[in-house]
């Protein structure tokens, strides 16, 4: 009895210390958060602007014959054959062509 009463005032009295100690360490860890957040919005950002360059790129190829639902028996020469194309218009407006 004895033993368990000794138990359990060392795990009150570790709590305690150890709530004692979180305002501490939330304190510490505040800054990093706001840096974080101001991050994950610029990575998010990064992120869009990709997927729209990603998309606008790939719209391109479709509109130039590439299907990528359809059939893929040919699929790096349809591909490659819609790419030279959007190449080549892209050298007509004398816009710089994209890399293989």
């Amino acid at each position: 009895m004895i033993h368990i009463r000794a138990i359990s005032a060392a795990v009150a009295a570790s709590i305690g210390i150890g709530l004692a100690w979180a305002p501490v360490a939330m304190a510490q860890t505040a800054a990093p958060d706001a840096a974080a957040s101001v991050s994950k919005e610029t990575h998010k950002a990064q992120r869009k602007a990709a997927r729209a360059k990603k998309n606008a790129e790939l719209k391109e190829l479709e509109k130039n014959g590439y299907q990528p639902g359809g059939d893929q028996q040919n699929y790096p020469q349809n591909i490659q054959d819609a790419q030279r194309k959007v190449d080549a218009e892209k050298a007509a407006k004398g816009a710089p062509a994209s890399a293989p």
